[in-house]
């Protein structure tokens, strides 16, 4: 048989698209002597291959096989049963939400005053409830104001460290842009 032959067959075979036909063909090719010397690498692994196609036993593959085909089953089922759980679970809340919200928009407002100036009053008192504990928490902030001034002089001796480093990253860009316009002189003098 021609070596470019039996090389798209071997090509086939190693991608999985050979037919029972073709893989005899490289079989017999393989157990008799006259293998070219570039092929004869895969004359050890098809060796190798006839040797374990002659001790097959089909019980055990059967065995196997039926082992495979149990397990699958038996992860399809579980993860069948574990995505109708989930499933189940993401319905009911909708549901009950869904009958919640329903509820809630069925219910008319019930005014808790029946007498306007009373509940103005109410209200007045609960603003003025809810300012006096704004203003409280604002007084404990007065203190901040006091911890900017004293940071003043820490930020006016770390000034002068930045411009230094502001100065190093403005070199730096030089630097790299110049880098940049040698190279692009060069490739364009090419």
């Amino acid at each position: 048989m021609e070596t470019s032959k039996i090389k798209d067959l071997l090509q086939k075979y190693f991608e999985g698209q050979t037919t029972q036909h073709e893989e005899k063909l490289i079989e017999s090719y393989f157990r008799n002597g006259n293998i070219a010397p570039e092929l004869q690498e895969y004359k050890s692994f098809f060796d190798g291959l006839n040797e374990i196609s002659d001790c097959r036993n089909p019980q055990l593959e059967s065995e196997i096989m039926d082992f495979i085909l149990e397990s699958e089953h038996r992860e399809k089922t579980k993860y069948r049963w574990l995505w109708q759980t989930v499933t189940g679970v993401a319905a009911a809340i909708i549901i009950v939400l869904g009958g919640f919200l329903f509820w809630q928009q069925q219910q008319k407002p019930v005014d808790t005053f029946k007498n306007p100036q009373e509940a103005y009053a109410y209200a007045e008192k609960t603003l003025q409830f809810v300012s006096e504990k704004y203003n409280k928490g604002f007084a404990a902030l007065s203190k901040f104001d006091k911890l900017q001034k004293a940071t003043e002089p820490v930020k006016k001796g770390v000034a002068p460290v930045n411009e230094f480093f502001k100065t190093l990253d403005k070199m730096n860009q030089q630097k790299s842009e110049n880098a940049e316009n040698i190279k692009t002189k060069e490739t364009d003098s090419i």
